[in-house]
């Protein structure tokens, strides 16, 4: 008989399976961090770029072009395993459902994900965003991106039997990230005003430990219901 592979192990095999299929996409990948660049960089265009109002609307462009970001890459998460069959594959395994799908999120958000948590001192550079509260913005995105790549994956497993399910996939995911957002940008904005923004930051990271506990099992659920 076959060996079969340990959690660990089928985990890491899973994920680094994903991130070399991901690489030969490297077009696809690329959407969600242009586009948050794109949104950030045109608000200095198309705003009289004086650096006190920049500064002023820097939190909330930033977080809002974010969760846009996550949610333009979350339709695609799960569409290619269901459509060539590899899905199915999964869920007939010996392996946790709920664990192949923890490790095919992460690995999407390493590849969308991690990105615009690099990225943002470029953005907040454009936006006039003041040094301190970098570090600070780069944390909570780092906390906060998982939470919207976790939620958005158990949405896109809910609705990846649709053909048209983008919309609802929307819908369904911004009532829930609404606390993110709003303490993503309170993190940001306490950081610009010299407040400590330790208790925003502390609630994004319980808010991940939920996420981490509770969605891989709605996303297991989803699945088997769309699969069905």
């Amino acid at each position: 008989m076959m060996d079969i592979p340990g959690l660990g192990t089928a985990f890491v095999l899973q994920v680094k399976r994903d991130l070399q299929l991901a690489f030969r996409h490297v077009g696809q990948l690329a959407n969600p961090l242009m586009f948050f660049i794109m949104v950030t960089t045109l608000f200095p265009l198309a705003l009289n770029p004086m650096p006190r109002l920049l500064e002023a609307i820097a939190p909330g462009v930033l977080w809002v072009a974010a969760l846009l970001a996550s949610l333009l890459a979350a339709e695609g998460l799960f569409r290619q395993d269901v459509d060539d069959g590899t899905m199915e594959q999964l869920a007939l395994s010996p392996q946790p459902l709920a664990l192949m799908l923890l490790a095919k999120t992460i690995a999407h958000w390493l590849i969308t994900g991690l990105p615009l948590v690099i990225m943002s001192p470029v953005v907040g550079y454009a936006l006039f965003l003041p040094r301190d509260a970098v570090p600070t913005t780069m944390i909570a995105l780092a906390l906060a991106t998982p939470i919207l790549n976790l939620v958005g994956g158990s949405m896109a497993a809910l609705t990846v039997g649709l053909r048209r399910g983008g919309g609802l996939l929307s819908l369904l995911i911004l009532p829930i990230v609404m606390p993110v957002l709003i303490f993503g940008a309170r993190a940001t904005d306490m950081a610009m005003t010299g407040v400590d923004p330790a208790g925003a930051l502390y609630l994004l990271a319980a808010l991940l430990l939920l996420a981490v506990s509770l969605t891989p099992f709605a996303m297991a659920a989803a699945m088997r219901i769309s699969l069905d």
